[in-house]
């Protein structure tokens, strides 16, 4: 398989997947990384622990960061990277981040907060102007684009071009874009976090954090808080993930094109008061998403006329749409965020139903949600 850097760039995204992170072509050699359950070496080599790496991992981590530009660290879990990250951050650091969010992340920033390990700036990052007026003083501008579950976007090559103008570090979760559809790093992001769980895993089956970074530095820093706080990703999610990025670019185009075709027929339906979704010409963060992505992702949210309870009826009702959390996998799951206390402090709205668009027939898919808001 490809081992030159410089050919990377003449493949495209959808054929990288299927390539990076392969062992050498040689003769008689496994064509997958195979599955390495080991936490000691011999000494004397490059690594000594399972805390400190895994040849599966490692794996995973040459072809994530070749997809993002940079070099990869994996951890067990989204929030274990987005911690590590945090971590790196002196005592009393200032923290500009986004009001609406990863609920995960606000609790985490606001846990933080809280006991005083760093202050937040809490802006609306649709809002460039807001954002940028809160950069005083600051250490880290945290950005979410397409945030989630509002599906707001985020000018990041703005954003990011006013804070490297500032010397602020600028972190991007880029979970609900994938790399296939996104790259901060390009833009002149320090570092975009991925929940590996999602869209790049795809199977719902694992859990795995992803932070990529091409600042040295930052990197090693990151890297020494995964071994101090032992967030390193198992080698069994790290196989499955790499598994499961074989067939991003084709899951990724399928749920996109379904995402499309189920936001378009929910702006027509009368229970729907609003559907949020970058691919519609009337979403207000549609050109800008057209201009810093290659397309509008497989995740949609709409809101119904009603009430929360009404909601949680719509979700209840499907047969074939799963009602369960999280996103990315091949089935089509929906949930009211508002369902959560953190959501709704965060300004979700009680009839707000996340769609998480999964690559079955969408003449199957809409039918479903069809009755389930007819009813």
């Amino acid at each position: 398989m490809v081992r030159n850097a410089s050919e990377y760039t003449q493949l495209s995204a959808a054929t990288l997947v299927t390539t990076v992170g392969r062992p050498q072509a040689e003769p008689g050699v496994p064509l997958n990384t195979p599955l390495v359950l080991c936490s000691t070496y011999r000494a004397n080599g490059d690594t000594a622990y399972g805390r400190e790496s895994n040849p599966t991992v490692a794996a995973l981590e040459e072809a994530l960061g070749v997809l993002e530009g940079g070099t990869c660290l994996a951890f067990s879990s989204g929030m274990s990277a987005v911690a590590a990250v945090l971590e790196t951050l002196p005592g009393g650091a200032i923290v500009v981040a986004p009001k609406v969010c990863y609920f995960g992340v606000g609790e985490l920033l606001a846990d933080r907060a809280k006991v005083g390990r760093f202050a937040v700036r809490v802006v609306d990052t649709a809002d460039s102007d807001e954002v940028i007026a809160a950069f005083d003083g600051a250490s880290l501008l945290w950005l979410e684009s397409p945030t989630n579950p509002l599906l707001g976007i985020a000018d990041l090559r703005l954003l990011i071009g006013a804070a490297r103008s500032r010397n602020l570090p600028v972190v991007v979760d880029s979970t609900l874009a994938t790399p296939l559809r996104q790259q901060p790093l390009a833009l002149g992001a320090t570092a975009v976090v991925h929940s590996a769980t999602k869209f790049i895993g795809g199977h719902s089956d694992l859990l795995l954090g992803i932070v990529v970074s091409a600042d040295a530095a930052f990197t090693e820093a990151v890297a020494r808080r995964r071994t101090i706080d032992g967030g390193i990703a198992g080698p069994l999610e790290a196989f499955l993930a790499l598994r499961g990025l074989r067939t991003l670019a084709v899951r990724l185009d399928r749920a996109e094109q379904n995402a499309t075709e189920l936001a378009r027929r929910l702006v027509g339906h009368p229970r729907v008061r609003r559907v949020h979704y970058p691919g519609l010409a009337a979403h207000p963060g549609h050109e800008i998403s057209k201009a810093q992505s290659r397309g509008p992702g497989a995740v949609l949210s709409f809101e119904i006329d009603g009430t929360g309870e009404a909601a949680e009826a719509v979700c209840n009702r499907t047969r074939l749409i799963v009602h369960a959390t999280s996103l990315g996998g091949v089935e089509t799951l929906m949930e009211r965020r508002a369902r959560y206390p953190s959501e709704v402090a965060a300004g979700t709205p009680a009839t707000l139903l996340r769609l998480s668009v999964g690559i079955e027939d969408v003449h199957d898919l809409w039918p479903d949600l069809k009755q389930a808001l007819d009813r």
